[in-house]
């Protein structure tokens, strides 16, 4: 069974959606603990893919080479909204750097954040490639290439060998072959590629426990981005977002992507997450993530409060009034 009901939504007292997907919950061996669905389903990971796409550029020291603050490097893994420190902080990272914005291959947009994107409508400014939520990981791509004196202007393509190197870094975290990585083109450009749900979640997992990763300098790298993801949650996605809410929890690594990916690492408990909605919803992702660290026993309470609180089970209409709820109704596989 590929995908099983995760959430259903009621109006009153009729059912209105049901979300379905897959969960995976692995332990430090990379065994499956716990699983809804298919454990193994293949996944892109999208945005997910975000902190190992860093490492190659974590692993040069990129953020020392170029002078940068913990904010700016931490734009690298960024799914950022746009919010003004959003682009306060790339324009700073940029002229650091050296890049001017129509280097960045991600398309011209307005930010995710409403409020964000009200304000430049308001102000009448056009759509940039410095508002995309992909900007960050761009703009940390061409610093490495400029420093390694590879070929700027074609850093997205596949052959290209900054996008070799994310591959050969996933697959070697993942520990699955290169040869059985799927590849496809993610909406900023760039490569993306697929692996089994329960592999999300061990790389996660070693992203928060980096001794887990063999080779010293890909784990020093993993933990030094997954540091400043901590240190700078709000940098990751925005004020009220669920990597945000997630990330203030020093315990965890936690990382969304489009189409209802996550992935999450629990430092202390050393378990990990990962999920898939196959409709691709994110609002109820805090239901789920909420869902599964009370089964988990998590003992961290604040950060199951923000997640409900983000996105609270009770349904209101535009109004304020409560017309409906959401409930989580997956069970582990026996």
């Amino acid at each position: 069974m590929r995908f099983v009901p995760l959430v259903e939504e009621y109006r009153g007292n009729v059912l209105e959606n049901v979300h379905y997907g897959a969960v995976s919950v692995v332990d430090e061996s990379g065994k499956v603990l716990y699983a809804a669905g298919d454990p193994h389903h293949l996944t892109f990971l999208r945005s997910a893919a975000k902190p190992f796409q860093a490492l190659p550029a974590m692993k040069r020291r990129i953020d020392e080479v170029y002078g940068l603050t913990g904010e700016e490097t931490a734009l690298f893994a960024a799914s950022h909204r746009g919010e003004s420190f959003h682009i306060d902080a790339l324009e700073s990272l940029m002229g650091k750097i050296g890049i001017q914005e129509d280097a960045l291959h991600c398309c011209a947009t307005y930010p995710l954040n409403e409020d964000a994107k009200a304000e430049r409508h308001q102000n009448h400014e056009a759509k940039r490639r410095i508002f995309h939520n992909c900007s960050g990981k761009h703009s940390g791509m061409i610093a490495l290439c400029k420093h390694m004196g590879w070929d700027e202007a074609t850093y997205y393509q596949p052959e290209h060998p900054l996008q070799k190197e994310i591959l050969e870094t996933l697959a070697d975290i993942a520990e699955v072959p290169v040869s059985s990585i799927p590849q496809g083109i993610d909406g900023c450009g760039l490569p993306i590629f697929a692996i089994p749900l329960d592999r999300i979640a061990y790389s996660f997992l070693k992203l928060a426990c980096p001794d887990l990763i063999q080779d010293p300098e890909t784990a020093e790298a993993a933990a030094r981005i997954a540091k400043v993801m901590n240190e700078y949650p709000d940098i990751i996605a925005d004020t009220k977002f669920v990597c945000s809410a997630l990330l203030k929890d020093d315990n965890l690594t936690a990382k969304g992507g489009a189409k209802g990916v996550y992935g999450i690492g629990l430092r202390k408990e050393r378990l990990a997450i990962s999920l898939k909605v196959s409709d691709g919803s994110e609002q109820v992702w805090p239901c789920i993530i909420a869902t599964i660290l009370e089964r988990l026993g998590y003992s961290n309470q604040a950060t199951i409060d923000r997640l409900y609180e983000l996105v609270p089970n009770e349904i209101l209409n535009d109004g304020g009034t409560l017309v409906g709820e959401r409930r989580a109704v997956f069970e582990w596989n026996k």
